[in-house]
């Protein structure tokens, strides 16, 4: 799952772009002033930023001159009714890793924001360290504190979904369509909530009390960050 964020004034164009990018594959967070937008960012982490240049208190461009100060990578696409070059160069050297000016067709920004987050998709290295646990899914090793989990296919599928999206809740229904690839329109009900419950009372040392595999109640289920 991939967390959006929009910093865009005009509420319909706003609306717009919202449904346009929200999917199983992803959310989006709106906000329309820098105000608004500076106390986001300051809360939670996101996978791409779409920045409108012109608003209310000040400039997007000053928000991407302070995150890149800041030394985050995170990519950033520019949305600006300034059409001129020099606009446009201005924004590719304050950091932007795309510019989109208005009006623009809603597929296409569609488009661009997918191939920025393919371009910044982290490479899941064979070996993952996380906490007490080592999870290599191509050998299919899996460890807790050194002792080895003897996982199903299917568990393994569940936990590689969640882990490579740690930190953010993945809903039910994309954890059914990424886990049951081949059917699962007819997945039972309650298929999930067994291979979640199997899981933890592999991987949690209280499965009763899950420090890492948690429910978001009335959503999903996420691999909790330790901080």
């Amino acid at each position: 799952m991939k967390h959006i964020f929009l910093l865009e004034d005009d509420e319909t164009l706003g609306r717009g772009i919202v449904m346009a990018l929200t999917g199983p594959e992803a959310s989006v967070m709106c906000r329309s002033t820098l105000a608004q937008a500076w106390e986001a960012l300051a809360e939670e982490r996101f996978d791409l930023l779409i920045l409108d240049i012109n608003l209310p208190d000040g400039s997007g461009l000053d928000l991407l001159r302070q995150v890149r100060t800041n030394g985050d990578a995170t990519p950033v696409i520019l949305l600006t009714a300034n059409d001129l070059e020099l606009d446009e160069v201005t924004g590719l050297e304050a950091g932007a890793d795309d510019y989109i000016t208005k009006p623009f067709s809603l597929a296409v920004l569609r488009a661009r924001v997918n191939a920025q987050l393919r371009r910044s998709a982290p490479t899941i290295s064979q070996t993952m360290s996380i906490g007490p646990f080592i999870f290599d899914f191509d050998r299919m090793d899996f460890r807790r504190d050194g002792a080895a989990v003897e996982l199903s296919k299917t568990e393994q599928k569940l936990l590689r979904v969640l882990v490579e999206n740690r930190g953010h809740t993945v809903p039910r229904a994309t954890l059914v369509d990424r886990v049951w690839t081949d059917g699962a329109e007819f997945v039972e009900e309650n298929a999930l909530s067994v291979t979640i419950k199997r899981l933890r009372g592999k991987l949690e040392a209280d499965p009763a009390k899950p420090e890492y595999l948690k429910t978001v109640y009335g959503i999903g289920y996420t691999w909790a960050v330790k901080l």
